[in-house]
């Protein structure tokens, strides 16, 4: 049913593409450094700071008494040293309820407006989480510190709350004064044992930390005798970018366009609530409170001392080179037009064996509807306040899971899913084509693959890296099914399957890189959606391709041999079929018998 050469075709654009892509590397701009020595950072101080106050305020959840308590005192203590203390109020939803909590900020000013701030949570989901805490100590030693400073910026010391779904950090994008040239998010400062990545630069879109800063804050963790900073592989940045999901608070920064890198000695994981419980835990904590602290002050300095930092952009490291998006999209494109030209050609030729193109099309479309009613469930179960007592965004291991209405809301998605396939998605094909929308799934393969290529076009124009995970699909469909080959069910099972490894790498990746369950890494999808930041187009972009996969599968499944095919009768002369003597009439053969 395929044309191999149409195909063949398209792979020169192919080689095309790949040769630009080769030439489009670049070298990765460098950071800022200074020749100033942080000596005047005391871990001993912040380390007594950060056990005074857990002790003091062990009870920390969101909006809580403690909370509020503690925001009291990190305000008299930045205005002690000399800081203008702002606070504001606002209402956002944690993992505890919607409540209504509070940011505090101290303003040092600076010869010039461009401001550098320097963010810290103070709260905690569970009791005590000492190390919770190490930003917040960390902060107050800066503001002891820098009080006697002249500095070129302006700098900014932030103490936010809600850390489980940032909503403390995305409301102090819309408050924080006067143009930001960079954002330092405090995370875990003194954990027993360091886990990769020390700095984090992700958003919750395709936008990345610029380099300058990442390698300003890479100089500074070399100069106090730590790794330099890990980076996932290839891979692992393209899935983060196809399905972005960033747990810091350094993400709502960068989505709004300030450039902000999270540094954490425990990556994007929060503590546990009881990691620094012994002495050795706590000696081993106050030792990397000493080595973060000064890289923080150092990073501080070195940015004060520089040019202005570029803002957050999309683009890709390999092999220490920097990989700009247009010549992945230009690769996206290339790889998806020979599929998506001769899937083209291979309807028509459905069509003109009788097979009914629009029933093919609906057929494959059809199965989307699983996925859109399920995201609709979701939506609705946040406009009827079943996921009030959800985060506002997601959340990082230990954060909890659904419960109540979160549990009502994946019960209701799920039966309505199943629903959809066993009764309504039959229904309509029942309603559109009658009869003819059942039994016969010879055409299926072509009409899922050109399918998955027009939702994977519609990605690409918003996202490269999401379509550049759709094309071993969209090649496997097209010869694993759309060609119909005599291949037996298992090959084709295997090639339907084998389509879903984007999408499951990226689940799979999150679960490793961030050490969260199969069920936390679905929780957190719902987040997304549920809180807008997944916008309903993508929803239901994803919802043609996640079911054009299970169509895949059906038709992997059902899709008849050669052998049960019936002879097709030839209406149509050309290069694929053979026209022998007398077979356009006139006399017949002269050749002796």
């Amino acid at each position: 049913m395929l044309d191999p050469r149409i195909y063949r075709t398209g792979l020169v654009a192919v080689a095309m593409a790949v040769i630009v892509f080769a030439f489009s590397l670049q070298d990765m701009p460098g950071g800022f450094g200074t020749s100033l020595v942080p000596d005047a950072f005391s871990e001993s101080h912040a380390a007594a700071t950060m056990t005074q106050l857990a002790s003091r305020w062990p009870d920390r959840r969101p909006g809580s008494d403690g909370d509020r308590q503690l925001a009291q005192y990190v305000a008299e203590q930045l205005a002690g040293d000399g800081f203008q203390v702002s606070r504001a109020d606002f209402s956002a939803h944690t993992a505890f309820g919607t409540q209504v909590l509070e940011n505090v900020w101290g303003t040092l000013a600076g010869a010039s407006d461009s401001t550098i701030v320097i963010v810290a949570h103070r709260d905690a989901a569970g009791t005590g989480a000492t190390s919770d805490l190490s930003g917040t100590a960390v902060l107050l030693e800066l503001a002891r510190v820098l009080k006697g400073e002249s500095a070129r910026h302006t700098i900014v010391l932030a103490s936010t709350t809600a850390t489980a779904g940032a909503a403390g950090a995305a409301q102090l994008t819309r408050d924080l004064p006067g143009p930001v040239d960079a954002v330092l998010v405090l995370g875990d400062l003194a954990p027993a044992r360091v886990h990769q990545p020390l700095v984090v630069p992700w958003s919750n879109g395709q936008t990345v930390a610029p380099m300058t800063l990442r390698r300003t804050v890479a100089w500074a963790l070399g100069a106090q005798g730590e790794p330099a900073p890990a980076m996932p592989g290839l891979g692992g940045q393209l899935l983060h970018l196809a399905f972005p999901l960033a747990l810091g608070e350094q993400a709502p920064f960068n989505d709004a366009g300030i450039p902000s890198v999270l540094i954490s000695g425990s990556g994007e994981e929060p503590p546990s609530a009881n990691e620094l419980s012994t002495p050795a835990q706590l000696a081993a904590g106050q030792a990397q409170l000493q080595s973060l602290g000064r890289t923080v002050l150092q990073s501080v300095n070195a940015l004060d001392a520089g040019a202005a930092v570029p803002a957050p952009s999309t683009y890709v490291l390999y092999d220490r080179k920097v990989i700009p998006v247009w010549a992945i999209r230009l690769l996206a494109l290339a790889l998806i037009l020979p599929v998506a030209i001769t899937a083209l050609d291979g309807l028509a030729r459905a069509g003109r064996r009788g097979y009914g193109l629009g029933r093919l099309l609906g057929w494959a479309l059809s199965w989307a509807l699983a996925f859109v009613l399920a995201a609709i469930v979701i939506v609705l179960a946040r406009v009827v306040g079943l996921l009030s007592s959800a985060p506002a965004g997601a959340v990082p291991p230990g954060s909890g899971g659904p419960h109540g209405g979160g549990v009502a809301t994946l019960v209701v998605a799920g039966l309505v899913a199943i629903a959809a396939v066993a009764f309504v998605r039959r229904w309509l094909m029942h309603l559109a084509f009658g009869s003819r929308g059942k039994g016969d799934y010879r055409g299926g393969g072509v009409a899922v693959t050109l399918v998955l290529c027009a939702v994977a076009l519609v990605i690409w124009v918003r996202n490269p890296f999401a379509a550049l995970l759709l094309v071993p699909a969209l090649h496997l469909s097209l010869w694993f099914l759309a060609a119909e080959l005599p291949l037996p069910r298992v090959a084709r099972l295997a090639g339907a399957l084998l389509g879903f490894l984007g999408p499951i790498g990226a689940a799979v990746y999150y679960g490793v890189s961030l050490r969260l369950a199969p069920s936390q890494v679905m929780w957190n999808g719902v987040l997304l959606l549920a809180r807008g930041q997944i916008s309903p187009l993508t929803a239901l972009e994803w919802s043609v391709a996640f079911g054009c996969l299970v169509g895949s599968l059906v038709v992997a499944w059902r899709l008849p041999g050669r052998e049960h095919e019936e002879p097709v009768a030839i209406t149509v002369r050309g290069p694929l079929t053979y026209a022998g003597p007398g077979s356009l009439g006139g006399t017949g053969s002269a050749i002796r018998r």
